[in-house]
Parts: C-alpha cells; structure tokens; sequence
C-alpha cells in the first residue's frame, strides 16, 4: 500500500435514513459499512473523472490558471491530463517540449538538411 492509500479517518454527517440503509446492504453482503462507502466513491470518482462536462470544467480552470498540473493530473486520467498540458501550451504560445522517439527512425535512414539560405534561393527562382 502506497503512502497515499494509507487509510485516512473522515467524519461526515449523513441522514438517519441512509446509514440505515447502508447498514442493511452491508449487513446482506456480509462486509461494512467502510468498504461500502469507498467503493461508492471510488465508482463516483471514476465516473465522473470521465465525463465530458467535468472534464471540460478541469480544462477550463486549468487554461485560466485556477488549477496547476499537478491537480490536474489528480482530475483526469493521465493521457487526458497531457493533452490539456500541451492545449494550455499552444493557447499560452509556449514552444513544445516534445522529445524525438529514440527507438524509431521515422525517416528511414534517408535524413536531410535544408538550410534557410538555400531556401530562400529556391523562392527566388521561382
């Protein structure tokens, strides 16, 4: 167990009736009322973490600098959390931070120069 699983004591009041009722479906299940709790709101989190209008909500306090990375990465599964990165990138006009992939070689061994001088020759001889 991570330093972050570690469990972590909360105190909440809910209503009489639903404690009730949690009790009962833990008591049927054979398990407690804990376990039911965190898996109700680990399901909560996933689906939600996967909605579109949350997800359009994350972005948008992320590109108004209401929320850092790091939050956003809490938010949004990670692919996702990149992509709003490299997003806030291009509207923040920050030049990409893309490494090239080290394991393919996308030009096949047939890799070029051009330089800007002989560029601007070829314009001209147009």
């Amino acid at each position: 167990m991570s330093a972050s699983d570690d469990p972590r004591r909360v105190h909440f009041q809910s209503p009489e009736s639903l404690v009730d009722q949690l009790d009962a479906i833990a008591d049927l299940l054979g398990t407690d009322r804990t376990d039911l709790l965190v898996e109700a709101i680990r399901e909560y989190i996933e689906e939600t973490a996967h909605s579109d209008q949350f997800q359009e909500l994350v972005a948008q306090r992320y590109y108004d600098d209401e929320l850092d990375f790091e939050t956003v990465k809490r938010l949004v599964d990670p692919e996702t959390a990149q992509r709003f990165r490299l997003l806030k990138a291009d509207l923040d006009g920050e030049p990409h931070d893309l490494a090239a992939p080290e394991e393919t070689d996308i030009y096949n061994g047939d890799r070029r120069s051009v330089s800007p001088e002989a560029s601007d020759e070829s314009a001209d001889q147009r």
